[in-house]
């Protein structure tokens, strides 16, 4: 009776301690925030952002780029009641070891408390890596701050994962933690896939956003696998292609129930479903209505739940005409790139552009705001970034998600992760969004930065 259960041990750990190996093979660590940041700025590239599809309703305007760190990629952030910015970003330096599986680099977190002005690194004790934020950073009701680790892992029994909730109690000041959390995910197979680096990965993704319903119960999202997600995916067979999944919780952030799957299914872009950003429409006749963006590894989709979560219809979806599959737009231009000796144009996985890691609010007013990113294509955007649609994009809506009518485009044809995050600030449709440029191994530079954006309506 016992043999599966000694048998998936052995085998956890056995993974577990491959990760570890993996993830601690360096102790390469960025040691003065100040003097690799600020000694020599980079030049930023002077983005003007550019109206794709334009709603007369509405007027967009923006403040110089700022500066909010050297070296950092694909940010992840937030603003607290009071104007707090806090964004975390990755390193090209390794973490420290640990047993835990963290993120392949290191990962920093820098403070503003003057509107993005200026910012001064969190600072963490010597040999710890923190937490990694992209597994969801909210400020509560109450004030508090809740950061969830974005891996969850094997728990107890087969159908448990187990987490890392850090909080803070005094904007961000100090952050106290962690501390160990649950979930419940039925059917859960932590065993089954690589990441999309080829390591093994024992664990499912956490991601973006969470939500606190007016009761004070909480949703997330995860991304990872049930048994039968064994579709390979089409970068890497032996990645799995991922669904996402809706949690609960009745108890701020220490334990977890599956509510429901949001998306799944077979032959959905290259990724499955992943990268997931939910959000709540709390006005309107939609009031009550959760969204649900997610990236595939080509098309965006939308998942829609009109009861709680319990059931969803999802969709693809597309912003402003952006089609990821008119490849002719972007043929002349790699017509001779190979990846691996072949030529991309002879493999859709490669020659078909991406949508990637949307980010979704709701703000006061009740607009609805998407970022998102263009890869044009998928992954040889970064051999020739040029294409006039490879970028960062912000999206509105004016109807509560039902129509997106405003699309803005804040860069276009230069090196960056296309990942972004978004953010409103403390004045009514004010924000702030960061975003990158570089990538991984880019030779030219690479940070994170960011812009205030101020919106308008004009509702005659």
């Amino acid at each position: 009776m016992n043999n599966y259960n000694d048998t998936a041990h052995s085998r956890r750990k056995f993974l577990q301690n491959t990760s570890l190996l993996l993830a601690g093979a360096s102790l390469v660590r960025l040691n003065s925030f100040a003097a690799a940041c600020y000694a020599k700025p980079p030049v930023l590239p002077n983005n003007i952002p550019k109206t794709i599809l334009a709603d007369k309703r509405i007027k967009l305007s923006f403040n110089p780029e700022v500066l909010i760190m050297d070296d950092g990629l694909q940010p992840t952030m937030l603003c607290t009641t009071t104007g707090t910015l806090v964004v975390q970003s990755w390193l090209s330096a390794t973490p420290y070891p640990q047993e835990r599986i963290f993120y392949p680099f290191a990962v920093r977190t820098v403070v503003s408390r003057d509107g993005g002005n200026s910012w001064q690194e969190f600072k963490l004790k010597e040999g710890d890596n923190g937490v990694y934020m992209e597994g969801g950073v909210v400020q509560l009701k109450d004030g508090s701050i809740m950061a969830l680790e974005t891996y969850v892992v094997p728990g107890e029994n087969p159908s448990t994962g187990k987490g890392l909730m850090f909080t803070s109690h005094d904007d961000f000041k100090t952050l106290q933690g962690p501390v160990d959390i649950t979930f419940d995910i039925p059917d859960a197979n932590f065993y089954g896939s690589a990441d999309d680096t080829g390591r093994p990965q024992v664990a499912m993704r956490l991601h973006r956003r969470i939500i606190e319903l007016p009761n004070g119960d909480l949703l997330t999202t995860m991304y990872g696998w049930q048994h039968g997600d064994d579709e390979p995916s089409g970068y890497i067979p032996s990645m799995k292609k991922t669904r996402v999944m809706l949690f609960r919780s009745k108890n701020k952030g220490k334990h977890w129930d599956f509510v429901a799957t949001v998306a799944a299914g077979f032959g959905i872009g290259t990724e499955g479903f992943g990268e997931a950003v939910l959000t709540r429409v709390s006005k309107g006749p939609k009031a009550g209505r959760l969204i649900c963006l997610m990236r595939t590894g080509r098309e965006l989709y939308k998942s829609i739940s009109d009861d709680g979560g319990k059931t969803w219809r999802k969709s693809p979806h597309m912003f402003a005409n952006i089609d990821v599959y008119k490849t002719g737009l972007w043929a002349e231009m790699f017509k001779d790139v190979r990846i691996k000796g072949q030529l991309i144009s002879e493999n859709p996985n490669e020659f078909i552009a991406a949508v990637v890691d949307p980010d979704l609010i709701e703000l006061r007013s009740g607009v609805l705001v998407a970022a998102f990113g263009v890869r044009i294509p998928a992954r040889a955007h970064k051999i020739n970034p040029t294409h006039p649609w490879n970028g960062n994009y912000l999206a509105f809506s004016l109807d509560h998600g039902d129509t997106w009518s405003h699309v803005e485009q804040l860069t276009s044809g230069i090196a960056t992760t296309q990942y972004m995050s978004v953010e409103e600030m403390p004045a009514d449709n004010e924000l702030f969004v960061a975003y990158d440029f570089g990538f991984r191994g880019n030779k030219t530079g690479r940070y994170t930065y960011g812009r205030k954006f101020k919106l308008t309506i004009n509702k005659g």
